[in-house]
């Protein structure tokens, strides 16, 4: 459709909407620059509409939207209920923190601190020295290096122990990470070259044998966290995987992705553990700091002590560190399993809740959301761990539906109210998994669904 004649000269300016009296006011609350911006950013939006012949929105609605964006950017990150029943939900930040580890990360985000310098002799130090020891502690390897994120210690290693040279991976074990990230992309990026070996659901370590060359410079075994291969599938035990590897002369890294420190009860037997790793023969193992482990982001290495400090010295290393905040988490999640008491990390305590536990909660959420509304029924579900952990493993739960004509218009209206609830739709309902629901936000929850349903904000 032509653009209608004047269409464009109806749309007002940037200027003129911000010394409009809204646009002052939000700009003193909010900044100039940010409301400018989202400004720019509508009106943009606006002319590509009145090129197709849209009429403009009236000024006011023009600046409302503005204003809305430049109010969600200045608000920063905001506290969500997750009654998803994903534990490791990726886009809401994957494991929380128990309160000792986020007090940790606060006192070291407020305050100077002793990240980088010896106490006992003034001297300078690793910001990791802690964490790194206590790694070691926990499984036995000889060496740990702690940085930003799970693919950052896989790109670590890659570049530091086979640049220019191959890298033997299964056709099975190239998986896409999230946010289309692959491993042949990590690969390449680190200066290393692939070399896929087998297929994609069978490969035998005859296959790895015959890949072996004099330009080899490292096996990988990557744990396909994030789904499963069945039926006429194989691969090679990681023990029987370091052997080869050791016979050729070069190191067997081993990417767990999930990071499961040590084996728990009740852990699907086909999830591979740190410590279980190593003991095979591993020379390598990385995995992330963010999932089964429960603590904050970050990358985990750990094994021998030369292949180590090999990493350390890669001037990439300095690239992808951690900062102080989540040192200081790291540290406090650490010892609590040092302790023996990484059964209280949230991550553990919903994996691990009884069923009946979790039945009382839902049952005292529809009791509560009872009195209000008619259609709130508390179901059995099925909550899953999530964050590219135990695909296809559900663990039994329960949930609250509640009936609405239009469920994707209430979730919506539930994930912009105040709190934020993120939930499960139903074809005629909305479905609250509580499993991932602590006990104190209950009736926060229902105080949102009633105020949602209602189509009203919840008061501060």
């Amino acid at each position: 459709m032509a653009e209608a004649p004047g269409l464009r000269r109806r749309i007002p300016s940037v200027d003129a909407l911000l010394r409009s009296e809204p646009g002052r006011r939000a700009s003193a609350s909010l900044g100039r620059p940010l409301v400018k911006h989202a400004l720019q950013g509508v009106l943009e939006e606006v002319r590509a509409m009145a090129v197709r012949g849209a009429a403009p929105p009236e000024d006011d609605v023009i600046l409302a939207r503005a204003i809305g964006m430049a109010d969600r950017a200045a608000t920063g990150l905001v506290p969500v209920i997750n009654a998803t029943g994903v534990v490791l939900h990726t886009g809401l930040g994957r494991a929380p923190l128990p309160d000792a580890a986020a007090a940790a990360a606060a006192r070291a985000g407020r305050s100077y601190g002793d990240l980088e310098v010896d106490r006992e002799t003034g001297r300078r130090g690793k910001r990791t020295t802690r964490a790194e020891s206590m790694l070691t502690a926990l499984t036995g390897a000889e060496a740990a290096l702690v940085v930003n994120n799970g693919a950052a210690a896989l790109m670590l290693a890659l570049a530091a122990l086979a640049r220019r040279k191959d890298v033997l991976v299964s056709r099975g074990e190239l998986i896409e990470i999230g946010g289309e990230f692959r491993i042949p992309d990590i690969l390449a990026a680190s200066g290393a070259r692939l070399v896929e070996v087998g297929t994609t659901n069978k490969t035998r370590l005859s296959d790895y044998r015959a890949a072996l060359s004099s330009t080899t410079g490292l096996v990988l075994k990557v744990h396909p966290s994030n789904y499963r291969v069945v039926g006429f599938a194989a691969t090679p035990p990681a023990a029987d995987l370091a052997a080869v590897a050791h016979t050729a002369g070069v190191p067997f890294l081993y990417d767990l992705g999930s990071g499961l420190l040590e084996r728990f009860h009740g852990v699907p037997e086909d999830e591979p553990a740190a410590t279980t790793a190593l003991a095979d023969g591993a020379d390598l193992v990385c995995f992330s700091g963010d999932k089964l482990l429960g603590g904050p982001q970050a990358g985990i290495l750990v094994g021998k002590g030369d292949l180590v400090e090999r990493l350390r010295r890669n001037p990439i290393a300095r690239a992808v560190r951690v900062d102080k905040m989540q040192v200081a988490a790291l540290e406090s999640v650490l010892a609590a399993y040092a302790t023996g008491k990484q059964g209280d990390l949230p991550v553990w305590r919903m994996l691990r809740e009884s069923g009946d536990d979790v039945k009382r909660r839902a049952q005292r959420l529809a009791a509560t959301l009872d009195g209000d509304l008619s259609g709130a029924h508390v179901r059995p579900s099925e909550a899953v761990v999530g964050g590219g952990s135990m695909p296809g493993y559900g663990i039994p739960s329960w949930a609250v539906e509640v009936e609405c004509p239009e469920p994707p218009s209430l979730a919506a209206r539930l994930r912009t109210g105040r709190p934020s609830v993120f939930c499960r739709v139903k074809e005629k309902a909305v479905v609250f998994d509580v499993r991932t629901v602590r006990d104190d936000e209950i009736p926060h929850l229902a105080r949102a669904v009633w105020y949602a349903l209602e189509g009203d904000d919840v008061p501060d």
